[in-house]
């Protein structure tokens, strides 16, 4: 990897993971009773925080994109369905940019096709967010428009205009001309919008609207694909998991107990491995989250010796918590006594599915 690649990976992923950690902190403290200026502060701090993780997000995207390496994922998903979410991610920013958002659906309500919904929402995002930048005191609608194409395939049609008080009247250019005019967030997403369309063979055009200003047209087809079925909510355990978080950073320990608090677990924390195996002793924790590099002992270390302690102890679950989470590294957690691995910086849902596949297999091993 040329030097400058691994610059830019290494601190993007840097800073990510250190807004992650602020975004945790910000939500803990939503939980308090803070006075109004307190609580203003919180709300920009955290509304900082939530801009720079998207554009964050976007540029990493946008790199991997001009490289032609951009994951598709894709997965049945109903189209109606789908403009209801784009509405969510962008009814509050558009209010706080006094526009007004209109969102529509026109086509067979039970129209399902097979794509890729993060993708295609990044593609609205890029042009809705350059059309919300092109107006004041008015209005951007968004739109799709699903037909039929052949037996076996949709023709999706999107289209994002911008009406009211026109501040600027063309939504085409460069990134750099872009940026020039609308700022750096909304240039990257909307170069990342015609990345993905590109990657998805889709087209994208410009039409021209009476008294003004430009919408934005972008057209793609996508497979049918039998009818999704709605997600059935995960069962609750019959108690709260008692959890050990070993990490030897202050803002990891907080992330990964607001996380477990989400989840209704308790928990408790050490900074190094010397401590995880002094608390491990007690015999208290039905789980215990393990950073990989601590000073004093490390996780591996940790991990041995808590699988060399007596009794029932020795077989308490250790998940992995670390940014190096290759298959060659979880290889060496496993084979030290790990049951598996929750990459950096930790999402939600991957945190859950561990601790619900580790506390399974430990309710399991006990019967």
């Amino acid at each position: 990897m040329p030097l400058s690649e691994f610059f830019f990976d290494r601190v993007t992923e840097e800073i990510r993971v250190q807004l992650e950690g602020v975004l945790a902190l910000t939500d803990r403290l939503n939980r308090q009773h803070l006075g109004a200026d307190a609580q203003a502060c919180v709300d920009g701090v955290d509304e900082a925080a939530t801009a720079v993780c998207r554009l964050l997000a976007a540029t990493h995207d946008l790199k991997t994109a001009a490289q032609q390496q951009l994951s598709l994922n894709p997965e049945p998903r109903l189209l109606r369905d789908l403009m209801d979410e784009v509405q969510e991610r962008w009814i509050s920013r558009a209010r706080e940019s006094g526009v007004t958002l209109l969102v529509s659906y026109e086509g067979d309500p039970a129209a399902t096709a097979l794509i890729d919904p993060f993708r295609l929402h990044q593609v609205f995002d890029g042009f809705i967010g350059q059309a919300i930048s092109s107006v004041r005191r008015g209005a951007v609608e968004a739109s799709l428009r699903v037909s039929s194409e052949t037996v076996d395939s949709l023709r999706l049609e999107g289209r994002i205009r911008g009406a009211g008080e026109v501040i600027d009247q063309g939504l085409s250019g460069s990134i750099e001309d872009i940026d020039a005019r609308f700022g750096l967030e909304t240039a990257i997403g909307a170069a990342l919008a015609q990345n993905i369309l590109l990657s998805l063979s889709g087209a994208q055009t410009t039409e021209r609207n009476l008294g003004g200003g430009e919408t934005a047209v972008f057209t793609l087809d996508a497979p049918c694909a039998p009818q999704a079925e709605p997600a059935q909510p995960e069962a609750a355990s019959d108690r709260a998991a008692h959890i050990l978080i070993v990490d030897d950073n202050a803002t990891n320990r907080m992330v990964a107990e607001t996380l477990c608090e989400m989840f209704d677990c308790t928990a408790e924390t050490a900074v190094d491995g010397v401590e995880a195996v002094e608390l491990a002793r007690t015999g208290r924790f039905d789980l215990i989250l393990m950073d990989i590099k601590m000073p004093r002992m490390d996780g591996v270390a940790a991990t041995r010796a808590i699988r060399a302690l007596p009794g029932p102890t020795a077989q308490t679950p250790i998940i992995a918590l670390t940014a190096n989470a290759d298959p060659e590294d979880a290889a060496a957690y496993i084979a030290a006594g790990m049951i598996g691995v929750v990459e950096k910086p930790m999402k939600p849902e991957n945190l859950l599915r561990a601790l619900q596949q580790a506390l399974e297999g430990s309710t399991a091993r006990a019967a």
